[in-house]
């Protein structure tokens, strides 16, 4: 069967920037902002971006687009050792663990929608941290019928559009759910800017305090250019496998870089303006979209309307990320397993929803108590495995894969076959071969211990 090709390097494009603005760049992102305080870390990340995460995703690009298969075969060839094949395995299991408990805060995004559209979360005058505690414990660590229900229509929708394939069903609706992703960021960043106070926020935001510029920030800031670029789960390589052999993968690569790192920076405008409008703390860890920023929200006229919106832009970032990592095991079960596309559609959603999903949800409630590894519950422990040790060691292997298995091979891929000439081509391969194994050992080193 003749692999699917993306219609364009647009649609190509906003494909990988769904899959990498999730809820790493709206979500996650803002709340390490604010625990690490402010500008320091926005600084710091955005360098990282440039001089890691662009090399990162152009060796997954590499590898992708060289065999243009999934991304267990993907590490095979002529004279390569079968065991590399490992290397994509992890990457399934990384991707396996993500989705468990991503699908369950999606879960948790749309129950909050419909209690503010019922009225049962009433943001139309100022409310306090306590009353969003008491929410938050109520509708979600104390609720897991609700998120249950939820977290299942979270899982329908994508199995909806996966059943229409790669290029019908992931990329026409990032079409679509990217522009509206657009829309509901800047009609939030607008109005949270304008508040009284705001600059307060932005102050905090974008002024770095050398200070804080500590070996846990940077440990901080390396995990998170990871999880919000989707590294080491198999989607870069899944994606730029369906890529024309002509395309300049160093220009999309970069794109790609860039327009996470600015959606990343425009979530901060949505977050801190509104919170120091409001006299609060940024630091409330990852609970801060949950149980801090409705406080900021009901103290802005039309708060609730301006919430719903947040919420919106969340499940939509989750739902474009959601719809590339499913399609990465997918299409192992497709290819290399020979499995009809709905049966292998059915098979991953499914066992990700019993295995995953569900001991996620029951973890706030009848599993609460049951501790894995490191005093953390279940929700916790698939976090922990996946993005610390698995996508981790996914990435490292694939700079080792790339740089001492695919050697000169690397390079004319990249450079499509001798048509794109650059030095920089060559610093990027010893680059990759040598300097980026050693940083990702380090975060691995500190993750771990």
């Amino acid at each position: 069967m003749q692999r699917q090709i993306w219609s364009s390097t647009l649609t190509y494009i906003l494909t990988v920037a769904g899959a990498t603005i999730g809820f790493g760049a709206t979500w996650r992102f803002p709340y390490l902002v604010g625990e690490n305080g402010g500008g320091a870390y926005v600084l710091t990340f955005c360098i990282a971006m440039i001089c890691i995460g662009i090399p990162v995703i152009l060796v997954e690009n590499v590898i992708g687009r060289k065999r243009m298969l999934n991304s267990v075969d993907a590490f095979s060839g002529t004279n390569i050792n079968q065991t590399w094949k490992g290397v994509g395995y992890m990457g399934l299991l990384g991707s396996f663990g993500i989705m468990a408990y991503y699908m369950v805060i999606g879960g948790w995004v749309l129950a909050y929608i419909f209690k503010i559209i019922i009225g049962d979360f009433d943001l139309s005058s100022p409310i306090n941290a306590q009353y969003t505690s008491n929410f938050y414990n109520l509708t979600i660590e104390n609720n897991p019928l609700l998120i249950g229900i939820f977290t299942t229509i979270s899982v329908a929708l994508n199995w909806f559009i996966l059943k229409k394939g790669v290029i019908e069903g992931i990329e026409k609706s990032v079409k679509y759910l990217m522009p509206f992703l657009f829309i509901c960021l800047l009609i939030v960043v607008v109005r949270n800017l304008t508040l009284e106070g705001a600059s307060e926020g932005v102050k905090f935001y974008l002024t770095p305090d050398i200070s804080k510029i500590t070996p846990k920030l940077f440990i901080d800031v390396l995990g998170q250019v990871f999880f919000a670029l989707s590294l080491g789960f198999g989607v870069m390589i899944t994606l730029s496998s369906h890529l024309n052999k002509n395309e300049n993968l160093i220009k999309t690569s970069i794109y790609t870089g860039v327009l996470n790192t600015l959606i990343a920076v425009l979530a901060g405008f949505m977050i801190f303006p509104a919170l120091f409008s409001a006299g609060l703390t940024p630091d409330s860890g990852p609970s801060l979209v949950f149980k801090t920023l409705p406080v900021a929200f009901s103290h802005i006229p039309f708060g609730g309307i301006i919430c719903v919106f947040f919420f919106l832009l969340l499940i939509v970032a989750a739902l474009t990320t959601s719809l590339p990592i499913y399609q990465v095991i997918i299409s192992v079960l497709e290819e290399k397993f020979k499995l009809a596309k709905n049966t292998a559609i059915n098979i991953t959603l499914g066992s990700i929803f019993l295995l995953g999903n569900l001991p996620c949800i029951l973890t706030y409630g009848p599993l609460k108590d049951i501790i894995i590894i490191k005093n953390k519950n279940i929700f916790d422990t698939f976090d922990f495995i996946s993005g610390n040790i698995l996508f981790v060691l996914t990435a490292f292997l694939c700079c080792i894969y790339v740089g001492w298995i695919m050697k000169d091979d690397a390079i004319k891929e990249l450079s499509n076959d001798g048509k794109i000439k650059s030095i920089w081509l060559k610093i990027w391969f010893y680059y990759v071969k040598f300097i980026i194994p050693i940083i990702i050992l380090t975060i691995f080193y500190f993750g771990i211990f």
